[in-house]
């Protein structure tokens, strides 16, 4: 199964109903590039992408 993207936070999911992040519930298969996160506290990409949670994010969706 692909995975789909949350248009609201860009949090990577594997069909689900609701985004475990932001609560939204509009996903897209169509997204771009791929960022982990493991500390966001220490991030500076993290940081920059605005991402409070760790987890897998797209940079891209459409």
């Amino acid at each position: 199964m692909k995975e789909q993207a949350c248009r609201k936070c860009h949090r990577i999911v594997s069909k689900v109903d609701s985004c475990p992040v932001c609560k939204g519930s509009s996903f897209s298969a169509e997204w771009k590039g791929y960022v982990v996160v493991r500390d966001p506290e220490r991030s500076q990409i993290a940081r920059a992408l605005k991402i409070k949670q760790e987890g897998s994010y797209a940079l891209r969706v459409r």
